[in-house]
């Protein structure tokens, strides 16, 4: 059967926007930055901006509460959503939440060892953009 299952625990980006809908409804969206294992061929953080949303009131309660690089938990599911006139479609990812919470520090296990096993050389191009702050996290 098929599975549609996201569990993320990371840290809030910036500050939480909301979006009020047609139907009546408020979307809140944020970015949670997520740590890889394994590091970039400099040694540093590799990290993970994954955009958020929720139509669930209590989600969304729990993310306004927080501040920028608060920890938090989040279930849902993967999305994608299509914009745009048929001539010009825009496609977006995104994981829309059903449930989020916040997340102690001391709750985290210890960062596992940074896995090494593609080459340098062939991983340099998929590093995306680094975030300073989470490299001085612990």
């Amino acid at each position: 059967m098929d599975r549609n299952e996201v569990l993320l625990v990371g840290r809030l980006s910036a500050a939480v926007e909301e979006q009020p809908m047609p139907s009546g409804d408020t979307a809140t969206k944020w970015r949670i930055i997520v740590r890889r294992r394994r590091r970039d061929r400099r040694g540093g953080i590799v990290t993970d901006s994954i955009p958020c949303v929720t139509f669930n009131r209590e989600a969304a309660d729990v993310v306004r509460g927080l501040k920028p690089r608060d920890l938090i938990e989040v279930t849902g599911a993967f999305r994608c959503r299509v914009f745009g006139p048929p001539a010009a479609k825009i496609w977006r990812y995104e994981v829309e939440v059903t449930t989020a919470h916040p997340v102690a520090a001391a709750a985290l296990p210890p960062p596992a060892a940074p896995e090494d096993d593609h080459p340098a050389e062939a991983s340099a191009a998929l590093v995306p953009r680094q975030v300073s702050y989470l490299a001085q996290a612990s």
